[in-house]
């Protein structure tokens, strides 16, 4: 999950959201990445998601599913939204759990 995010945010380091919106390679990109991410969280194991209920798992993998099943009707300023809002917060608590859990 953090690092396909983290390769999501890459792609859009340098670009604004009228870049964004006029680049579909940038966008088929950018949503690929956050599929997998959604992915990611649907199959973390439920005795994680419990440990870390501070992660919106529901919410990670019902973007997923937005993305995947309604990918002829993908906002584009909620897609914006998540890879500078959500995303990078997202990203600052994998880190947290994934150093926390390299110091066992």
């Amino acid at each position: 999950m953090r690092d396909h995010g983290r390769e999501a945010l890459d792609f859009v380091h340098s670009v604004d959201q009228n870049t964004f919106g006029r680049d579909r390679l940038l966008q088929l990109g950018v949503v690929r990445l956050l599929e997998i991410v959604g992915e990611a969280a649907a199959r973390t194991p439920d005795s994680v998601k419990q440990r870390h209920p501070s992660i919106p798992w529901r919410d990670i993998s019902d973007l997923r599913n937005r993305l995947i099943h309604g990918y002829d009707t993908i906002d584009l300023n909620i897609v914006w939204s998540v890879l500078t809002v959500d995303l990078p917060d997202l990203i600052a608590r994998l880190d947290g759990i994934i150093g926390a859990t390299k110091d066992q």
